[in-house]
């Protein structure tokens, strides 16, 4: 039997979509919010989901965590998680990834939206991903307005590019042109197709 009405079976679905993407705990007030519920409503199909995973033995649990429901492994399968994050399969960045991690190494500590002001994309994903994978961290924050968390390299970064300090990085001299050449290209990027 269902543990929960037929008529929730839309809510349910939108919780767990939600759910699927979030990378923190998502509190029941914002659920509400996004399926215009009421809170108590929201709360009681998180908590007949919670009970239908148990139910069927899912791989998976929904759980109440730091003022917010998430989805995460069951506690039954501990040992294949661990045996998945630890292997040693090879994590490719991607194009993007790698030019942020490269702006970061470079010039850190450096904030987001200087990150993204020199890329001309917001990084804000990417950065995420990179703090992830444990490439990048906080390292403080910017004296400026607003505070700014700035970012850093890690030793784990340092350990995947086999250097032991960022004094070996390699100079950026052999990989950037003079600023007589830079200045050039503005101009003639500047004048636009001749008349």
């Amino acid at each position: 039997m269902s543990p929960f009405p037929e008529e929730w079976r839309p809510e349910a679905a939108a919780i767990e979509a939600v759910l699927t993407v979030a990378t923190d705990p998502v509190p029941v007030g914002l659920l509400a919010e996004l399926l215009e519920v009421p809170v108590e409503r929201a709360d009681e199909v998180c908590e007949a989901l919670r009970l239908a995973y148990e139910e069927e033995e899912r791989g998976f649990e929904l759980v109440r965590v730091a003022g917010g429901y998430r989805l995460q492994s069951h506690p039954a399968y501990r040992g294949y998680v661990e045996r998945f994050i630890l292997d040693d399969a090879p994590h490719r960045l991607s194009p993007a990834a790698l030019e942020t991690l490269a702006i970061v190494a470079y010039k850190q500590p450096i904030s987001r939206s200087q990150v993204a002001a020199i890329r001309g994309v917001n990084s804000e994903g990417v950065l995420r991903l990179l703090a992830l994978r444990g490439y990048v961290e906080p390292v403080g924050r910017d004296d400026g307005p607003g505070l700014a968390i700035l970012f850093g390299t890690t030793t784990t970064f340092l350990e995947r590019l086999g250097l032991d300090s960022l004094a070996d990085l390699p100079a950026l001299d052999g990989f950037v042109p003079d600023a007589g050449i830079v200045e050039g290209l503005e101009k003639a990027l500047r004048a636009g197709p001749e008349e």
